[in-house]
């Protein structure tokens, strides 16, 4: 006798609430830190160059560049730390070498909240900027900055650049997801980050420039958020 398989009722998931939602993205999110604790050259490299920009331009460039009302490192270290969450993002690569590597497929596969593997990515890259401005602040302070206006405002202005980096990492989250090629993304993530720190006021001030690169620098946005920044130092 063979016996007749029956094939039972469909799994249906459960229903995803703002409380199930959490938890997915804490755990995608642990998950995403454990591999950043796995491989610390990651975390050792983001944090190489910000210190060799903190350290070229303070020492090398900085007897060259006049900055009315304070020293140069207190006018520099503001716009290095927004550099650092822009540079050293990674979320585009991230993304990218989970859709050519299957892993988003079996992450759509689980039963998750679909927000959580996006969530899970920008935090866990917020959570390694909190790590790396702590280093590029603490070389800083070294190199002669000091925060002026209290330690309530030195806060408000690390938390100013961690918001800012995390709006930056859903964007580079659209990225990877559009060009689906780790490569690829990697370019397309650096390639708008160059006007908005070099056409800015975050290395010279404003009124060394050209008239057309001043209008420019004022145009791109980057001004506003380097003078919030300053706010704490100055």
């Amino acid at each position: 006798m063979t016996a007749t398989a029956t094939a039972g009722p469909p799994v249906i998931p459960a229903a995803v609430t703002p409380r199930s939602a959490a938890r997915d993205i804490a755990i995608i999110t642990r998950r995403n830190l454990r591999r950043i604790a796995r491989t610390p050259q990651l975390l050792v490299f983001t944090t190489i160059q910000p210190v060799l920009f903190v350290l070229l331009f303070v020492y090398v460039f900085g007897g060259a560049i006049h900055t009315p009302g304070l020293s140069y490192v207190d006018y520099l270290l503001p716009g290095i730390l927004v550099q650092t969450v822009l540079f050293g993002g990674t979320t585009a690569v991230a993304l990218a070498t989970d859709l050519t590597s299957g892993m988003d497929d079996r992450f759509r596969s689980l039963p998750i909240a679909r927000s959580a593997v996006l969530a899970g990515r920008t935090l866990a890259d917020s959570s390694r900027n909190i790590i790396t401005l702590a280093i590029v602040t603490a070389v800083g302070a070294l190199a002669g900055f000091r925060f002026h206006n209290g330690a309530a405002a030195a806060l408000a202005a690390m938390l100013l650049v961690l918001a800012f980096g995390y709006a930056f990492s859903w964007f580079s989250a659209f990225l990877g997801l559009t060009v689906k090629d780790p490569q690829t993304a990697q370019i397309a993530s650096i390639l708008p980050i160059f006007p908005f720190i070099f056409a800015s006021s975050a290395f010279v001030p404003v009124a060394s420039m050209p008239g057309t690169t001043s209008a420019c620098t004022v145009t791109v946005g980057w001004r506003w958020r380097r003078q919030i920044s300053a706010g704490s130092s100055v």
